[in-house]
């Protein structure tokens, strides 16, 4: 049998020096960000929803006045709505976050002995020699602040320099939230009447915001475009036959 080694493994390499912290996965999108997600969600969720919202008013009448104050108050609504959730949910688990990391600051405080072996077994467990792992550990617990933010991460995956911002996620979200909702309702806007167009600019940028959304992903383009499109495009259909069966009821 063959001894198969990489370049890396050759013995006569020498050793890389170590790179700057500050630069690793600085190659790698932010994916933790606070402005990403609501964004995202947020396009999806104006188009999704006022696109249906359209077409469960047009389905229910023909005069194209309420329609278009429906869309108004459907854009309004549902980006403040947005936006007061992202906020206080982004808000919330930063609280959150913070209160486990000053429990375990205190822990730390009381019981240094005992969260140094904590640690080291962490370390232990993604593969480190367990001399290693109590040295690094020890050396860790010389800095309480530096042992803190190690725990954190270490522990629950947290970082509190680079919580999201809720003003940012509720920005985000309004915003993205008032684009897509106004694109159902460019083609009433310059007064066409019929929903063909609408129908047509919806669905073409339901295509579009999927496709988008897996550019961050693994998936192929048109995958994301297709499979946002059928969604969309069926929460519509199911509102508009949902309106056209109660504005037949109502007349």
């Amino acid at each position: 049998m063959s001894d198969r080694r990489t370049p890396d493994d050759a013995p006569d390499q020498p050793s890389y020096p170590l790179p700057d912290p500050a630069t690793i996965g600085s190659e790698h999108p932010d994916v933790t960000g606070g402005w990403l997600r609501p964004a995202v969600f947020g396009a999806s969720d104006g188009l999704v929803s006022n696109f249906a919202l359209i077409m469960g008013m047009a389905g229910g009448t023909t005069d194209p006045k309420p329609v278009i104050l429906a869309g108004f108050a459907g854009l309004a609504a549902g980006a403040f709505s947005m936006a007061v959730g992202e906020y206080t949910s982004v808000a919330s688990q930063a609280e959150f976050a913070r209160a486990e990391v000053e429990r375990e600051s205190r822990e730390i405080a009381r019981h240094d002995r005992a969260e140094q072996a904590e640690l080291a077994s962490m370390f232990v467990a993604k593969g480190v020699d367990e001399d290693v792992a109590r040295e690094v550990a020890q050396q860790i617990h010389s800095d309480p602040e530096n042992a803190v933010r190690v725990h954190a991460r270490e522990e629950f995956g947290v970082d509190l320099t680079d919580l999201p911002s809720p003003m940012l996620a509720a920005g985000s979200s309004f915003l993205s939230f008032a684009v897509g909702a106004i694109i159902p309702l460019v083609p009433l806007l310059f007064g066409i009447v019929s929903v063909v167009p609408t129908v047509t600019v919806s669905l073409l940028a339901l295509f579009g915001v999927g496709a988008v959304v897996t550019a961050i992903t693994d998936r192929p383009w048109w995958f994301g475009g297709l499979r946002q499109l059928i969604l969309g495009g069926a929460a519509a259909g199911l509102t508009f036959l949902v309106g056209s069966l109660v504005g037949g009821v109502a007349v």
